[in-house]
C-alpha cells in the first residue's frame, strides 16, 4: 500500500527525472545556442525582440541593421521622428505601434534613466511595448539574470511534453521554473526555441520521429 502522500512525491519524481532527461537531449543538440537576434548591447537587443513581436527573428535581423545605423542609442533614437522609425521597421509589421513605442520607450530611457536600459523587471515592464517576455529575454540575455521568457515554441512544447498545462504562458513559465534549475534557464529558454523550430514544428510534426516527443507526455501529437 502506497505511503499517504506519495502519490504527488512520485508524480514530482517522474516530472523531475522527465526534465533531466529533456536537459540531456537539448544539451547534446544546443550545447552553446546563440542569441538568435542580432544586437550590440542591452538597447539594440530591447528593440530586436519589441520588433519580434508577430514577426520572425530572420526578417528583425533583416531590418535592424538600418535602424542600428540611423540610431543605435536611447538619445539617438529619441530624436528621429517618429514617421522616420516606422519607416525603417516597416517590413516588422506593426510599424505605427512599434514605432511610437520605440520613439517613448528611448525618450524615457534618457530622462529617467540615464540613457540606459534599466536592469530590472519593473522598469522594463513599465517601458511602452515592452511586457514580461521582452523584459525576460533582456535581463537574461543581455544581463545574465536568470529568467524564463516563454514564447510560443516555448509555450507549445510544454504542453507537448507534458510539462505544463498549456493553460496559459503564465502557468507555462511557472511550471518551468518549477520543473528545470535556475542555473539552466537561460541557456534552456534559448534551446527549447531551436528545438522547437527543427524538430518540433506546430503543423505535420511526427511525434514518433522526434527525439522528446517520442518519449515524453501524452501530449505529443
Amino acid at each position: 500500500m502506497a505511503r499517504p502522500g506519495c502519490e504527488g512525491a512520485c508524480k514530482a519524481s517522474e516530472m523531475t527525472d522527465k526534465a533531466a532527461r529533456i536537459q540531456r537531449i537539448l544539451d547534446d543538440l544546443f550545447p552553446a545556442p546563440p542569441i538568435p537576434l542580432d544586437h550590440r548591447d542591452p538597447y539594440t537587443l530591447l528593440l530586436a525582440v519589441l520588433l519580434s513581436a508577430q514577426c520572425t527573428d530572420v526578417r528583425v535581423n533583416q531590418v535592424t541593421p538600418g535602424l542600428f545605423a540611423r540610431a543605435s542609442t536611447p538619445a539617438a533614437m529619441a530624436a528621429l521622428p517618429v514617421d522616420e522609425i516606422r519607416e525603417l521597421i516597416r517590413p516588422c509589421g506593426l510599424s505605427p505601434q512599434k514605432a511610437k513605442a520605440i520613439a517613448k520607450l528611448s525618450e524615457i530611457l534618457v530622462h529617467e534613466h540615464q540613457g540606459a536600459v534599466p536592469r530590472d523587471f519593473a522598469a522594463l515592464e513599465r517601458l511602452p511595448g515592452v511586457g514580461h517576455k521582452t523584459a525576460s529575454v533582456v535581463m537574461s540575455q543581455a544581463f545574465g539574470v536568470p529568467a524564463f521568457a516563454v514564447d510560443t515554441h516555448i509555450h507549445r512544447l510544454a504542453e507537448r511534453w507534458g510539462l505544463s498545462s498549456g493553460k496559459n504562458v503564465e502557468t507555462t513559465e511557472r511550471d518551468l521554473k518549477a520543473a528545470f534549475p535556475e542555473a539552466t534557464w537561460n541557456k534552456l529558454h534559448l534551446q527549447i526555441i531551436y528545438f522547437g523550430r527543427s524538430h518540433c514544428p506546430a503543423l505535420r510534426h511526427d511525434p514518433a520521429g522526434c527525439p522528446i516527443c517520442s518519449w515524453a507526455g501524452s501530449q505529443a501529437a
